[in-house]
């Protein structure tokens, strides 16, 4: 797994094998980072279910100004930290459950919130309930979700707007905006 895009580009990551973990793969991250190009410069952006910081960390190559990483795992949250020292960048990363994270961020407000949880939870629709109850997300902010199933990116269309959906192979991008 390496950076693909940016000032950080080629620059590999390092990963590791946990039950329900999968990397985005290259060709996802650059249609992804294609999409979000006029969102990323000086944004302020949050990787939840971080993994290894592979998104949080394109993002910073791509223009990010800072990444807040959450991952409840504490082995993910020190290959972060290791990933984050490959790049000479230090942001915050909090080891802590997803809900109890969107609370302690809950005066924040974010310009990208990524979403790739594992799959075989409901953790995108509570995430994006969340983020709407604590409004976590600028006007005009996005979310970016993966999910094995559109059936499980299931959001308010009063608060939320389809900007982008795409599936590749056996995963589908869902790209939410703030209304």
């Amino acid at each position: 797994m390496r950076v693909i895009q940016g000032k950080y580009k080629g620059i590999y990551l390092e990963g590791f094998d946990l039950l329900g973990t999968r990397p985005t793969m290259d060709r996802v991250k650059e249609s992804l980072f294609a999409i979000l190009q006029p969102y990323l410069e000086e944004s302020y952006c949050l990787d939840l279910f971080s993994g290894s910081g592979n998104l949080g960390i394109e993002a910073l190559s791509m223009g990010a100004k800072q990444v807040v990483f959450v991952d409840k795992n504490n082995q993910a949250t020190k290959i972060i930290q290791k990933n984050l020292k490959k790049i000479q960048n230090s942001q915050m990363v909090l080891c802590l459950d997803y809900e109890r994270a969107l609370q302690l961020l809950k005066e924040e407000r974010f310009d990208i919130i990524f979403l790739d949880p594992p799959y075989q939870t409901t953790y995108i629709k509570n995430s994006l309930e969340k983020i709407k109850e604590y409004n976590l997300l600028k006007n005009e902010g996005v979310v970016v979700c993966e999910s094995d199933s559109l059936l499980k990116i299931v959001f308010d269309t009063n608060y939320y707007e389809i900007i982008k959906e795409k599936k590749y192979g056996d995963k589908y991008i869902r790209m939410l905006k703030k209304k």
